[in-house]
């Protein structure tokens, strides 16, 4: 595969080991964990370990007209990092150095690399605390989750990766290396380009280098409240009854009975049977105030139909509920092929989007279970295919297309945490306005002048099909 001009080129710049050409190599490199969204083999694959090096490949893609297709750790759900025939796979793996860890400043500086829960166990070695936990923080990397604005179950109360980054290091359009944003508690100079490459979805450049703020860490123990319901909007108005309440819970997250039977069949964890809906609600408000924010919590639930609800008294039990939420969506996986919703909408409309998933199943026939970021109003119906059935494949295709727009009917949004990539990129253009979108190819055309970082993706044309 080394008749490319690129590669030729980038295997005589490069030390011997960071340009791959190996075809079963490569493919392992060629796609995220999106399902059904569709790639092709890259010319080459680089796994650069330093600055420099990402810049030499930059700089030769810009003189050949190369696309570079930027890639952390491969767990997006959405196929942004999907290779195109002829492209280069950029892979930030090998970039995996936490820099600094400030205590007096409360910031971390990393490289693109590193995995969101080792920053995560380093910060907590100074007593500091990163809140972003998407639910693949043990193998996704800070990089991909500053491409995404990656989310968690922290952050209806703690915000999500946006409100981290103080400042970053990327490789622009024909190679220059540029410092954006700060490192300092404010600072207003300029245009914000550090927050616009937050989300970016590698369009506009290669990260390099992240500088992200940290605050302490949290003191004594959560208070847990378990909810069992039966039905979905039943859950969906508990949600907004915390919300009418004007309570901020450290975490509200849904999980079906689907979901809790996927884990308990592969875990063993003895979770399931109770209920429809389980609907986990936490308080890390510190003595009193937690045990009364938390009793205000038990009493929305209520409120809402709970069929049985409680504070868990039992941290065990508690975190091992988390625990099923966390690996509800590779549980699910074990099961047939997954295509993984992602919209949000206003809390208040909760009740009414989950009711309208019940729906679009039974409409499309089609097995949905669901896992949300409740608090915050970031639904992720999980759409399972059996293994290998075109007509159900195309039947979850057109199930996931009508979530997306019940979500914006309901003045949602088609992504809450990962990313357009190819498969919103039709819903994308539903939810903003021509006059909007003509000014995002603007900044696009303005950054990456020559179009070489990820073309197709987030602002491609949405008659293309992504599925």
């Amino acid at each position: 595969m080394t008749d490319n001009q690129t590669v030729r080129a980038l295997l005589a710049d490069l030390p011997a080991g960071v340009v791959v050409t190996d075809p079963d190599v490569i493919e392992r490199y060629a796609h995220d964990d999106a399902e059904w969204a569709p790639y092709e083999l890259p010319a080459a694959l680089v796994r650069p370990t330093t600055v420099e090096q990402v810049r030499a490949v930059v700089a030769r893609c810009a003189e050949f007209g190369t696309p570079i297709v930027p890639r952390g750790s491969g767990t997006g759900l959405s196929g942004g990092a999907n290779a195109l025939a002829g492209s280069v796979v950029l892979s930030t793996e090998a970039m995996n150095a936490i820099v600094e860890i400030n205590p007096q400043e409360h910031l971390a500086v990393v490289q693109p690399g590193v995995i969101n829960e080792d920053l995560r166990k380093a910060a907590a070695e100074h007593g500091l605390w990163y809140p972003p936990d998407p639910a693949s923080a043990p193998w996704s990397s800070l990089g991909g989750n500053v491409a995404t604005n990656a989310g968690g179950l922290c952050c209806v109360k703690y915000g999500v990766t946006r409100d981290y980054v103080l400042g970053l290091q990327v490789v622009m359009g024909r190679g220059e290396v540029v410092r954006l944003g700060r490192r300092t508690a404010k600072g207003v100079a300029g245009y914000d380009l550090c927050g616009l490459l937050v989300g970016s979805e590698g369009t506009l450049g290669v990260i390099t280098e992240i500088t992200l703020r940290l605050r302490p860490a949290r003191q004594g123990a959560e208070h847990t409240v378990v909810g069992y319901f039966d039905s979905l909007p039943a859950a969906g108005r508990a949600v907004a009854a915390v919300t009418e309440a004007g309570i901020v819970p450290s975490a509200l997250e849904l999980i079906d009975r689907h979901c809790l039977t996927a884990v308990d069949q592969w875990k063993n964890m003895g979770l399931s049977d109770e209920a429809d809906v389980l609907l986990l609600g936490r308080s890390d408000l510190p003595g009193e105030a937690g045990e009364q924010e938390a009793e205000a919590m038990l009493r929305c639930f209520e409120a809402g139909g709970a069929t049985w609800s409680a504070r868990s008294t039992d941290p065990v039990e508690a975190e091992a509920l988390f625990s099923a939420r966390r690996l509800a969506y590779p549980a699910l996986e074990r099961l047939g092929p997954v295509l993984t919703e992602d919209v949000c909408v206003p809390r208040a409309r909760v009740a009414d989007m989950l009711a309208k998933i019940d729906a679009t199943a039974r409409e499309h026939d089609v097995h949905i279970a669901n896992i949300a970021h409740a608090g915050d109003g970031n639904l992720h119906p999980l759409i399972i295919t059996p293994v290998g059935d075109d007509a159900a494949r195309l039947r979850a295709q057109r199930a996931f297309e009508s979530i997306v727009d019940d979500a914006i009917a309901m003045g949602g949004t088609v992504t809450g945490e990962h990313g357009v990539g190819l498969l919103k990129r039709r819903g994308l253009h539903r939810e903003l306005d021509p006059a909007v979108v003509a000014m995002h190819h603007a900044v696009k055309n303005a950054l990456d002048p020559l179009g070489i970082f990820n073309p197709g993706k987030v602002f491609g044309d949405p008659a293309e099909p992504a599925h």
